[in-house]
């Protein structure tokens, strides 16, 4: 297979990466339900790091649901997914200073890291979605949490995944 053809296989084969896309919801959900709480920032904080844990069950669980092999092996592109992945690890030291020196901008600072991290999934699975959304939800981050709460924050993050999810859905239809 040519570089196109390996493109449109894993696009195919991982439904463009919907679990992950449908678990993010979940995880935002989490977020805007720990940022609601009466708590020390710091401490919600802490929290919102840890409402990230389970992005990969929920995945896996959407996975299986759609029937999507996260660990499908038959295509090489999956080892470059897995870097675009690997790459917000490296995002997150960031929002690991800004947990200390910005306490109450850290949801802002994540929201925008989990935007900017899904640009190269536009390459990889060839999608317009990707694309703008990597590009908006960083900026509509920076600008709802310069303006507003974290909780503003959170609450437009749920509404961007789901239409993002909706967008995804649309394009696996189209791709199939």
């Amino acid at each position: 297979m040519n570089l196109d053809e390996l493109r449109i296989d894993i696009a195919k084969k991982q439904k463009k990466g919907l679990p992950f896309i449908c678990a993010s919801v979940v995880i935002w959900l989490f977020i805007l339900l720990i940022i609601s709480m009466n708590m020390p920032i710091q401490r919600q904080n802490f929290f919102v790091f840890c409402c990230s844990c389970p992005l990969m069950p929920l995945a896996w669980i959407v996975g299986k649901v759609i029937h999507v092999d996260l660990f499908d092996k038959s295509n090489q592109l999956g080892n470059l997914g897995f870097l675009f992945t690997l790459n917000q690890f490296l995002y997150l030291l960031i929002v690991m200073w800004v947990f200390s020196a910005v306490p109450d901008k850290m949801v802002m600072v994540y929201a925008m890291v989990f935007g900017a991290h899904l640009l190269p999934y536009s390459w990889l699975y060839k999608s317009i979605s990707y694309h703008v959304f990597a590009i908006c939800i960083p900026i509509l981050s920076l600008i709802l949490g310069c303006l507003y709460s974290s909780f503003v924050v959170a609450i437009t993050m749920i509404i961007l995944e789901v239409i993002f999810v909706i967008l995804l859905y649309i394009e696996n239809r189209k791709l199939n």
